[in-house]
């Protein structure tokens, strides 16, 4: 990916990054992709140790890829490990940021629903049930919108901020599959039109 890093990391550094994976792990309520700006916030604003191209990229791949959408975090690892040396070290940060989303979560997931499924039909089960719903909603809008805004403001780039709204709309209001959108999207982003 373009425009690397040179990183020297610690193995303090290395430490901080699993622990912090850890913690967006416990946070990752409706798929890592929805920790997405804090993943930013850290990883490109504070610590430096990506530009906002291998961000991007590293998310735009893994979507556009078959298999797990949680792929983005192994790229995520592997630019910074890149970043930091070579293709070792590259592994090691695939490694320290899958194990770090993964474990957590995995564990709480597996735990949690046992314990759901057995007392499913208790009153606060089902009110946390409603509750999650609406801060799935509000972290997916924060990463389309961090997404979004490294491609420029509306002001800038209009159409692809319409063609966003209008397939959100789409989504909303339609049983239109969302491959067909994604195929749109392709056509317009190849014709050169967003």
């Amino acid at each position: 990916m373009s425009g690397a890093l040179q990183l020297t990391l610690a193995l303090g550094d290395w430490i901080t990054l699993f622990l912090h994976y850890m913690m967006l792990s416990l946070m990752s309520i409706g798929g890592a992709i929805s920790t997405t700006p804090e993943m930013h916030r850290y990883l490109v604003i504070e610590q430096h140790w990506l530009t906002d191209a291998q961000f991007n990229a590293s998310i735009a791949i893994a979507q556009a890829a078959p298999g797990p959408n949680v792929l983005f975090i192994a790229l995520m690892g592997w630019n910074i490990g890149l970043n930091a040396g070579n293709g070792w070290t590259g592994l090691l940060g695939m490694v320290i940021t899958m194990t770090g989303i993964l474990l957590p979560s995995t564990t709480l997931t597996y735990t949690a629903a046992r314990w759901g499924h057995r007392n499913r039909e208790m009153r606060a089960v089902r009110s946390f049930k409603l509750g999650m719903a609406p801060i799935v909603i509000g972290l997916l809008i924060a990463t389309g919108w961090i997404l979004g805004s490294g491609h420029g403001t509306p002001s800038q780039d209009w159409r692809l901020w319409l063609a966003t709204g209008v397939t959100a709309l789409l989504i909303w209001r339609t049983r239109l599959h969302l491959l067909w959108l994604l195929a749109a999207g392709a056509l317009l982003g190849w014709f050169g039109l967003i």
